[in-house]
């Protein structure tokens, strides 16, 4: 196998049947991705170099081999040092799983499920070594949103059950990623920019069961959990783990709308206004499907009613 720099595993090694020749395949691409320059992979290459890595992780049939491969293949993106680079490499990501998720079987879902999960949670934690630089956050919506992206409007070939269960996941992730980072004092999540991807989709999808899951899995929950009142420093805790007990705590103690890069945290109020108007200026536009349009519209008057009703 080929274990020079200037060069990729090829494919093929990933798919092996023997458990040492994917690992040894997996430390390579570490090597080469770390070390490469950031344009080393054409589209063509990458688009390679990931169905061999898809059916890499195709063939791990055990549970604890499929929970560190799925790790090992997300630490990647942490591993190359150039942030471009790492960011074409979860392009390539995406684009291989939307192009393959309709022939996963059921006996291999669940495993696929988390290694989108770890995927999601790298990313945030890549975002937030970069401290949420501007282009790079542009670049990571685009992924999700462009065409073969898994947030892709337009694109009716992307499988609902990856939007879906990114709702599901996606704040869970992002709170984890803001509790695990090393950083003392980590710039605020751009929290309005993360959720763009998501309020755009729902603008768009003709499918009302994938607006629903978005509204029901993603928005409400966080709307919540910005309704819910921060517990005073004073009151009782048998844990001083985090800063607040409720959903979503580390996330909401350390959230802005969209401007990071300046520190500027926001209260919850004012996250939650800011996040209502959002959603009434997508449902404006006039690209916004009509359904969709009355059920936003709907969804920001009922959190300004509240607003009103907590003055």
């Amino acid at each position: 196998m080929p274990s020079t720099v200037d060069t990729p595993p090829l494919a093929k090694y990933f798919a092996s049947t023997e458990k040492k020749t994917r690992d040894k395949a997996i430390k390579n691409l570490a090597t080469f991705l770390s070390e490469a320059p950031e344009n080393a992979l054409s589209k063509t290459e990458m688009d390679k170099l990931w169905k061999g890595i898809f059916y890499c992780f195709w063939m791990s049939d055990k549970p604890l081999v499929q929970q560190a491969l799925a790790s090992e293949l997300a630490e990647l993106l942490l591993t190359i040092t150039s942030t471009t680079a790492s960011l074409a490499f979860l392009r390539g990501f995406w684009t291989t799983i939307v192009r393959e998720w309709n022939g996963i079987d059921r006996l291999r879902i669940d495993k696929y499920y988390m290694l989108v999960r770890r995927f999601v949670n790298a990313s945030f934690r890549l975002l937030i070594r970069i401290n949420w630089e501007e282009e790079a956050c542009k670049v990571y919506t685009d992924i999700l949103t462009s065409d073969k992206g898994p947030l892709c409007s337009i694109d009716t070939r992307v499988p609902m059950g990856l939007p879906n269960h990114l709702s599901d996941i996606y704040l869970e992730e992002l709170d984890k990623a803001l509790t695990s980072t090393s950083e003392q004092t980590p710039k605020p999540a751009p929290i309005g920019t993360l959720l763009d991807p998501f309020i755009s989709l729902m603008a768009q999808t003709p499918n009302a069961t994938m607006y629903k899951r978005i509204e029901s899995s993603l928005l409400e929950p966080l709307f919540d959990a910005l309704d819910s009142p921060p517990r005073s420093d004073d009151e009782p805790s048998p844990k001083r783990i985090r800063r607040d007990s409720g959903p979503y705590s580390d996330l909401i103690a350390n959230a802005c709308f969209d401007d990071p890069q300046y520190g500027n945290i926001s209260d919850r109020a004012e996250l939650k206004k800011r996040l209502l108007r959002r959603v009434f200026e997508v449902a404006s536009r006039p690209e916004t499907k009509d359904a969709s349009r009355r059920k936003m519209y709907a969804l920001w008057k009922q959190g300004a009613d509240e607003a009103e009703e907590d003055v």
